[in-house]
């Protein structure tokens, strides 16, 4: 069975790595309820990564950007218009939230993300364009990727 944990310091330098698609597959913004996968890797390609986009059956404008690693491992999840979320501690966390992975816990703690938020659609899918203080606007802090798609 593969390892489904990290050490804090691993997880922190595979989110923090650059990643790239690894393919020039054009992907579409997944339809109410759908969903897509797409296979990234990291610029040394020693790393694979998954970015995950979902979007809700009903709400419009809910969406959910998912960076893993190691197939199972969630780096960080933002979910945008979604439900709040309760955290171990039981403090509740308004939608937009951001969960980065912790050590010992994995996903289960998230934090407001009061930063920008767009989805710019293009002719050939979508951009992801958030802008927060840790990244450039034009990356993606979950997938640190330039463009998710061209």
């Amino acid at each position: 069975m593969a390892e489904t944990t990290l050490t804090q310091i691993e997880a922190d330098t595979l989110l923090a790595m650059e990643k790239h698609r690894t393919d020039d597959t054009a992907h579409t913004f997944p339809v109410l309820g759908g969903a897509i996968v797409v296979p990234l890797i990291s610029a040394n390609k020693r790393e694979n990564f998954l970015l995950d986009v979902t979007r809700g059956r009903i709400n419009l404008k809910k969406v959910t950007y998912q960076n893993r690693a190691r197939t199972a491992v969630i780096l960080a999840r933002l979910d945008i218009a979604g439900p709040p979320h309760v955290n171990p501690d039981g403090q509740e966390i308004p939608c937009p939230h951001l969960h980065t992975y912790r050590e010992g816990f994995g996903d289960k703690w998230a934090e407001p993300h009061s930063r920008n938020i767009s989805v710019e659609r293009t002719m050939h899918g979508v951009r992801c364009t958030i802008s927060c203080r840790s990244a450039k606007s034009h990356i993606c802090p979950i997938s640190k990727t330039i463009c998710l798609y061209d």
